[in-house]
């Protein structure tokens, strides 16, 4: 297996494989509702939808940063906002998560194996680096997502 195929297949087990962390991130989001999605039991921490603005922003940073662009998010475009609570609003952050994600499997998968030892614009790390740490940040934030949700009624 090449590395570009292991980054896609580790990207692929983390978002809705059987990854050997525990559930994978869309499992953690099967039954959560806009009215869940949008609480803060913890009112130091960041929400589930904020979360999930979140994970779908950066994958698009990583997007972008394959084309060549060096960008870093803002504080507002880094947990996005939420204009109105409602079902239709939270499925359509969902559906923004799962087409960024599918999205950037498809521009990894089309990556020529010696990209990945290019520089990120901007970065001081190499293409697989954050690949690797893409794998870890769908992790990390799944897991804030299962305690948030452990922690309302």
């Amino acid at each position: 297996m090449s590395q570009v195929e292991l980054a896609v297949e580790q990207l692929k087990l983390s978002f809705e494989g059987d990854p050997w962390h525990g559930p994978p991130l869309m499992d953690i989001l099967k039954d959560i509702d806009a009215t869940k999605a949008a609480a803060r039991p913890i009112n130091t921490a960041h929400s589930i939808w904020e979360l999930v603005l979140h994970i779908a922003a950066w994958e698009n940073v990583m997007i972008r940063r394959l084309h060549g662009e060096a960008l870093q998010l803002s504080d507002a475009e880094n947990f996005g906002r939420i204009d109105q609570v409602n079902e239709s609003n939270w499925k359509q952050a969902v559906e923004n998560l799962r087409d960024t994600h599918a999205k950037l499997i498809d521009e990894v998968a089309a990556l020529p194996e010696a990209r990945l030892k290019e520089r990120v614009p901007g970065k001081p790390y190499d293409i697989l680096f954050m690949l690797s740490g893409a794998v870890q940040h769908v992790a990390y934030h799944g897991g804030q997502i299962a305690l948030l949700k452990k922690a309302q009624p």
